[in-house]
Order: structure tokens, then sequence, then C-alpha cells
């Protein structure tokens, strides 16, 4: 086997994150995209001693799980998702497996490690795979990226084609999405067109448009739409309208763009959701300046140039506020069933019995500590982004909740400033996971039980390694899909610490202790005829 040369094979094992592999001439060729059962033929990128990693060029035949006919024109092409050849039965299945497997170790190797539970493995604590109420136009957030289709091809306004980093694919049609999602892009990329608006190059760092980053309630129908770009305006020949700034603030308290393209693209939405067939409608458009040179979308500046900044999400009978960088879970009716089941989990457990002090790190915009808000004396969520916390205080103050502190910092510093000492810890970290240092910090508070909510399973598995030698045994488990036709997985474990199988207990009466003696140091020679 050479690096470059094309072979073929038959996929044996699939292991997250959406990696096929087999066994060829005494090596592990590992093969990224390459589902179990299919035949592929691919090229050698990598090579080492037991080990080789391949590219993969052509599906010669399908895997037996592939039983359905992709209905996205860009599947394939586009790098979004990786299961619309089979059947979403099959896809749960697979995903389950994955995980399962993922944890299996890690759990398995803790209940060896206590007595009364090493004949136990993961089968016994496993609880299996929920699927999305959604498996089509479930997506409330996408960010979509301006570019060009090719090098020094058209503009285009999309997400990023497979493999590659800087052509963008137009995904008007998107299945992930709702067909007025499609319609807002279509418009959008013809206007900036017509306009000669130019998008900006991430290599040059010159030009204008860089995201536009689209959000929808599944309570309201109503839109959120930022659109975020460079303040190069000028530089391309967009001057300010009577040389004032580019914005200004209107009678009504928002601000108006004083570029006149700007003014014209609000327009053409707000007149793009009265058609009668719009089956939507725009709460708010936001213009969002952002000359930092990664690509990324973050806020220099953001100002409202229609309606408002914020739509309202329910989940669980609770409202939530979200703004244009809040973190919100992007499958909405799928994070209902997420949190059901997180809540279904701190609810049996035996400290939950008694009001108690719940911490909710990580809490992002306050949701899992306000849907625990009613069955605890105090909850205290953490959060390192400080708009989302601000949108929590809001979010608990209009769901009428008063026993909700949130806390804006980095877990890692934050927990340190805290003068309550938790009953009950629940996790729900970025996908890397927790800092080591913050994970130390957590597990020394002793609580009795956690829940940890996962959205990245390696990273579950690299945690639960640490929290399990800690003394913490996982009682239940299970995967919730929130992203159908894609290889992302959430999972949920709930996790308590171990405890003596027996204690004896042991009744002294000072009269039977020389406490005398006690108090002399024994002889070398006291010790020898002791033992």
């Amino acid at each position: 086997m050479r690096k470059g040369e094309i072979y073929q094979g038959v996929i044996e094992n699939y292991d997250f994150p959406n990696k096929g592999s087999f066994m060829m001439e005494d090596r592990k060729v590992t093969i990224k995209g390459a589902l179990k059962g299919q035949k592929v033929e691919f090229m050698v990128t990598k090579r080492k001693s037991g080990m080789a990693e391949g590219r993969l060029l052509n599906v010669l035949e399908k895997s037996p799980m592939e039983d359905a006919t992709p209905d996205c024109p860009y599947f394939g092409v586009c790098g979004g998702c990786a299961y619309q050849t089979m059947s979403y039965e099959n896809q749960l299945k697979l995903k389950e497996e994955m995980v399962k497997k993922l944890l299996a170790p890690v759990v398995n190797g803790s209940f060896k490690e206590l007595p009364g539970y090493e004949d136990k493995n993961i089968d016994d604590v496993w609880e299996g795979i929920l699927g999305s109420p959604d498996h089509a136009g479930y997506r409330n957030k996408m960010e979509f990226t301006f570019g060009d289709e090719y090098k020094d091809g058209p503009m285009a306004l999309g997400l990023h084609k497979k493999g590659n980093f800087y052509d963008i694919l137009n995904v008007s049609g998107c299945k992930i999405i709702k067909d007025e999602w499609s319609r807002i892009l279509d418009f959008s990329l013809e206007y900036f067109k017509e306009k000669n608006v130019p998008f900006y190059h991430r290599m040059r760092h010159e030009g204008v448009l860089r995201n536009l980053v689209i959000r929808q309630s599944k309570a309201t129908g109503e839109f959120l739409i930022n659109l975020v770009t460079t303040t190069q305006w000028d530089k391309f020949g967009f001057a300010k309208v009577d040389g004032v700034e580019v914005f200004e603030v209107a009678d009504n308290g928002f601000d108006l763009a004083n570029i006149d393209v700007l003014k014209g693209y609000v327009e053409g939405l707000v007149k793009l959701a009265q058609e009668e067939d719009f089956d939507a409608t725009i709460a708010g458009i936001l213009y969002t300046e952002n000359d930092t040179l990664g690509d990324v979308v973050q806020s220099d500046r953001t100002v409202c140039l229609y309606g408002q900044d914020y739509i309202t999400e329910e989940v669980m009978g609770l409202k939530f506020k979200i703004s244009p960088f809040s973190f919100f879970q992007t499958n909405t009716l799928g994070c209902q069933v997420l949190y059901t089941k997180a809540r279904e989990y701190i609810m049996s457990m035996e400290s939950m019995k008694d009001s108690k002090v719940v911490f909710d790190l990580y809490s992002g915009t306050g949701t899992i500590a306000q849907m625990m808000s009613p069955a605890a004396d105090k909850v205290i969520g953490i959060e390192i982004v400080e708009e989302a916390v601000e949108a929590a205080k809001e979010n608990a103050k209009l769901n009428g909740l008063n026993n909700c502190e949130f806390i804006a910092g980095d877990v890692l510093k934050a927990i340190d400033l805290v003068e309550d000492t938790p009953d009950v810890i629940i996790l729900d970290p970025p996908r890397d996971g927790i800092n080591p240092r913050a994970l130390d910090k957590i597990l020394n508070f002793g609580v009795k039980e956690m829940v940890y909510i996962s959205c990245k399973p390696t990273s579950l598995a690299r945690d639960l390694e640490t929290i399990t030698k800690r003394g913490y045994r996982v009682v239940k488990a299970c995967v919730v899909d929130q992203f159908p036709r894609t290889t992302h997985a959430e999972s949920v474990v709930l996790l308590s610490r171990k405890t003596p199988d027996a204690i004896i207990e042991i009744d002294l009466e000072m009269s039977e202790l020389d406490l005398t003696r006690a108090e002399s140091k024994a002889t070398y020679k006291e010790i020898e005829e002791y033992v």
C-alpha cells in the first residue's frame, strides 16, 4: 500500500464521527464518509505502521442500510448532510450504535471497579435513541456565507462545498430549512448582485458582504435576519448619504441605514414577506459589522434596521427571547425531546425529592435552569457569553421565575465566586466538553447526582472517564437525534456517586477504652508481640 495510490475495499466498521474502516494488508484503513457495508474506491492520503487513511473517491456498492433516495439536489456536493441515502429509521439505528460503541469502554470499565457491579455493562443502563419530530425543515438558525461558487466565479450565498473552504454553494431548496428561507436567500443574492456589492474575500481581506444569519421561531413563525458585512462600504463606492454616519437613530428608537443599498435591502425583504404565499413574518432585520480576520460570525457593532432585535420561542411551556447571538438549540421540537428526557433524569434523582440548590453550568440562555426552577429552592446558571446571560435574566423575568440567578463568566473562574453549595449539578458544555481544571472543581463539590448533556460523543467519553474515576457511575444514558440527515447526535447521561454496599455501625463505651495507654506510644517490641 502506497500513499497516492487508489484501492478498493469493503467497510467493516463505522465510528464517530462518520468514519468507516476495514483491515487491508495488516493495516486499519480509515475513510471519512464511508458507511459500514459499502464497497468503496479510495486514495491513500496517509500511511503509518499498522494504519492508513484514505479519501473516498467513489461508492462502488451501496450499504444494506442505504434504503432511501436523496431528495436534496445538493447531496454529495454540500458538506451539510451525510445520511440522505438512509431511511430515518436506519439513521437512528446507526447513530445509536455509533454513540453506544464509543461510550461502552468507559462505562463498562467503571463498573468493573465498583463492588457489586462487576457483571454489569452498558446494556444495563442504555435507554436507546429518541428521534426528532421533524426530519425536514427543522432548523431554526443557519449561518450562510457570501463568496464565489469557484475561484473567480460568480457570487454565491449559501454553504461551503464539501471538502472546500473557499467555494460557496447556493443552497436554495435545502431540505433542512423551510421554503421561505430559500426565498430570502434568493432575494438577498440577486439584490446584492444587482447593486454590485462585492463579497468579502477571505484571503485578500477585501470586500463587504460576509454572512447572512437567519433565525425563525417555531412558535410564532417570525424571522430574525442579520446581514453581516465589513465596514469597507466607501472603499467600493457606496458613499454615506449626506456625508453623515452610516446610522442615525430614528424617532421610533431604531437605527436607520444611511447607505441607500441597505435601505433598499430592508424595503425588499419587507415587501417579500408581504407576498400572499409567504407563510411567515419578519420580526426584525439587523445589520452587524465584523472586521475580524477570522471566518467566524461575530459583532463589532450590531444595529436594528427594522422591527425588533429578537424573536420569541416556546419550549416546554416557557417563553424565550432569542437575540442575534444567543445560543439556542437549532431544532426547536428536537430540543423539547432532549430537555424532556433531561428533566426526567433530573427528577428521578434522590437529591431532588426535597427542594435543593441546582447548578446549571454552561447555561446558555437559561433554558434548563428555568425548566428546573419549579422543583428547586434556587437555580444558579453560569454562562461565558454575556449576551446569553442577559437574555437568560430577561427570560426568567418573562416567565415569572424569581429563584433563578445567572452569572456571566467562565465556569473555571466563576464557580469560585458562588457562595451557595450545589445539591445537584447539570452540565451542558460546548462541543469540546469541559475544561479539565473546571471539571476538577465541579467534581470537588461531591454532589450525589449529576446530569451531563453532550453535543459531541467523543468529548463526553473523555469527560466520563475522569468523572467515573472520581467516584461516579452511569445510572442511565441515551441518545437524542437533534440533527436528522447529519452525523451529529446529542447524549444525556445520569450519574450517581458510588456508595458502599453496606455500613457496619460500631458502638463503643468510653469505659472500654484505656485512654492513658492510648496516649502513650507503642514500643517496637509491643508491636512485634501484637503482630
